[in-house]
């Protein structure tokens, strides 16, 4: 069985709007519409004193999604981890039209589990 898991790393993006939760919303929003990945519960979002972020997270019945913000630098680092394979998407796309991101990188893992193999004893 294989799942998928994107690394995305963001930089170049509007500092406001890596302090602004209503921005932040909309991209888990996108992410899940995007994916068709399916919320048990509201997103928890936790804000830092400026100059810091917004740190957020929603589990799904796919697994997860996170996001970390650093406005002081203009960049945001989020993890969502699928335990079924998903298609690729346009992740610099969504980045771009969400937050403005200039450069958006990823790194898609497949993640591969089995049953663990026998002991001998």
């Amino acid at each position: 069985m294989r799942g998928t898991e994107w690394i995305i790393d963001a930089h170049g993006c509007d500092s406001a709007a890596l302090r602004d939760l209503t921005r932040l919303r909309a991209l888990f929003d996108r992410l899940i519409a995007d994916l068709r990945l399916t919320p048990v519960a509201a997103p928890v979002w936790h804000t830092f004193p400026a100059p810091g972020g917004i740190t957020g997270f929603v589990v799904l019945a796919e697994s997860h999604l996170a996001c970390h913000t650093f406005p002081e630098f203009g960049s945001i680092c989020v993890n969502v981890f699928c335990c079924r394979q998903r298609p690729d998407f346009d992740v610099a796309g969504v980045m771009a039209s969400q937050l403005g991101a200039a450069d958006t990188r990823v790194r898609r893992l497949d993640r591969t589990y089995a049953p663990a193999p026998a002991v001998e004893a």
